[in-house]
């Protein structure tokens, strides 16, 4: 993993272990490890979750707790490493787990806005990897974005629990990634948002092309 994105996931890292203060006064005793758990508000947990929850540095005692909570039932192994309190489990949260950093983004933000109209049942992900994977009947899509790109938190939205590009981000993420790309309705779009995000990318093919996307958006009121 390059520099940057390592930076990135320690940030995270630690900004799990703070939020999970809040749900672990002292370390749990036997009966409170599930419970501390399922009192999240996340969905999702992986193995390195588990352990800031618990306190517990040694993986291979949290990996063996949380293997035993599946063999039982109360937990579900979603992929190696990766656990869900159940099969009602946040899908776009793990779209987010398991190449991190990473932020959902696209056609996924952009079909929301009702910028795009095409429906797409996969899950569009902006991470440090190109990669597509199908989990528990799920189609995920990862697209590589440059590191100062990836690492830049302007136009991120944090409040769902996981990382989501505003329709903004999306937009220029998309046009970031492809030379020529059509979008449905740009009505939905706040222009100064998008021109406050451009200089994040440094790329002046992208600044071309958003001028254009303008103009003709202008052209059409």
């Amino acid at each position: 993993m390059h520099s940057a994105a390592k930076c990135v996931k320690i940030v995270l890292e630690h900004t799990f272990k703070g939020t999970s203060s809040r749900y672990m006064i002292k370390k749990p005793i036997k009966g409170e490890y599930l419970e501390i758990l399922l009192r999240s508000p996340k969905t999702i947990f992986t193995t390195k979750d588990a352990a800031l929850l618990w306190g517990e540095a040694r993986e291979q005692i949290v990996s063996g707790r949380l293997n035993k909570y599946v063999k039982v039932g109360k937990l579900i192994r979603v992929r190696r490493g990766i656990y869900a309190k159940d099969a009602n489990y946040d899908r776009l949260e793990l779209a987010t787990r398991i190449c991190t950093p990473a932020y959902i983004s696209f056609e996924t933000v952009l079909i929301r806005a009702g910028i795009n109209f095409q429906y797409y049942e996969t899950i569009f992900v902006a991470s440090y990897v190109t990669r597509e994977l199908k989990i528990a009947g799920q189609n995920i899509a990862f697209t590589r974005m440059k590191d100062y790109v990836l690492s830049n938190p302007a136009g991120i939205d944090h409040t769902a629990g996981y990382a989501i590009a505003t329709p903004e981000r999306a937009m220029l993420d998309r046009i970031y990634v492809s030379k020529d790309y059509h979008f449905d309705l740009l009505d939905m779009i706040d222009w100064d948002k998008v021109f406050a995000l451009v200089p994040i990318y440094h790329n002046q093919r992208l600044a071309k092309k958003v001028q254009e996307y303008f103009a003709y958006y202008k052209s059409q009121l």
